[in-house]
């Protein structure tokens, strides 16, 4: 008969060891019950903090497309509106014809306009923009039979110039720069480094002339003379415009339209500008109304998303057809 054998621990052991470890197991437990409680938390308080972001966000986008620069006074009362034309003039952003020339009919519909005052200060830029404005600035002279004024800042060259030509008057501030009737086409060319480094340029065209603006292939003269005629021709149109505007108010000089630029002072001089005066003189003085209404439109963060969406989206299509080519 088998002897019973003692057991391997004692009552006591065996009671006090699983405590043990009950007491850890409940202490890791809590812990990870209170890590996952604060994990929790934090992506709560991300998921709201996002849902705000979007939220502002999209009253931010909302706010800026249904505000569009509104007069802050009644239309009745007598004002003079004002136009600025400020920075590069292109096709894109504040300074293009679309945006001025919007606002240059938005000021002179409107009945408590007394005049229309062009805050100008601009060193130029395309002169297809400038064109457009400056046949609308005429335009809208005929049509509302008001005054249409140039006040200029710091500069007013070139397409800005073109631009202010058209205007009824000129002021500027004696150190403002004027003039720059001239244009330009300027570029690079790289053919001499390239034979140095031992570049071949492979570039492919259909077309004789195709190419002689790509700055790594050698302009012959005959591209260089029909791009000088090119010049010629537009600088001729920038002269015609000033002479029209301006009339017998030029004192012509041989640089007149040579591209050179004046100060103020002497732009006064020359008969480029008329008579000295800012914003605020020529509504008190001129118009014979002080309080000034801001018209000018800008590009909104609306327009800036829907552009860049728009684009975005034009890009991915282009690059899927491409890629549908390629496969194909």
């Amino acid at each position: 008969m088998q002897e019973p054998r003692e057991p391997l621990f004692t009552t006591a052991s065996a009671d006090a060891m699983p405590a043990a470890e009950r007491s850890w197991e409940r202490r890791t437990l809590e812990a990870l019950a209170f890590a996952t409680l604060q994990e929790q938390k934090a992506a709560r308080r991300w998921k709201v903090g996002l849902r705000l972001a979007w939220l502002l966000l999209i009253c931010v986008i909302a706010w800026q497309a249904f505000s569009y620069n509104s007069p802050t006074m009644s239309p009745s009362m007598p004002h003079t509106a004002m136009v600025a034309i400020k920075g590069e003039i292109g096709s894109e952003g504040d300074g293009s014809a679309e945006n001025v020339m919007a606002a240059m009919r938005s000021a002179l519909e409107d009945s408590g306009s007394q005049a229309l005052v062009l805050l100008i200060n601009s060193p130029g830029g395309s002169p297809v923009q400038a064109g457009l404005i400056n046949d609308e600035i005429r335009r809208l002279k005929a049509l509302h039979k008001k005054p249409i004024y140039v006040v200029v800042e710091e500069s007013c060259a070139s397409a800005a110039y073109y631009i202010a030509a058209a205007a009824d008057k000129i002021y500027v501030d004696k150190a403002s720069i004027v003039g720059s009737i001239g244009v330009l086409m300027d570029g690079f060319g790289f053919t001499g480094l390239m034979d140095k480094l031992g570049v071949e340029r492979r570039l492919m065209t259909a077309g004789a002339n195709k190419g002689f603006l790509d700055p790594f292939s050698p302009q012959t003269e005959a591209q260089r003379k029909h791009a000088q005629a090119m010049l010629d021709q537009i600088h001729s149109q920038f002269i015609q415009v000033v002479r029209q505007g301006r009339g017998d108010r030029l004192k012509e000089t041989p640089d007149m339209f040579s591209g050179l630029f004046w100060s103020g002072q002497q732009a006064v001089d020359m008969g480029l500008a008329d008579a000295m005066g800012s914003l605020d003189s020529v509504a008190r003085e001129v118009v014979k109304a002080p309080e000034v209404i801001d018209y000018s439109r800008h590009e909104n963060v609306a327009e800036r998303l829907a552009k860049r969406f728009g684009a975005a989206v034009g890009e991915g299509a282009v690059h899927a057809l491409r890629m549908g080519s390629a496969l194909r």
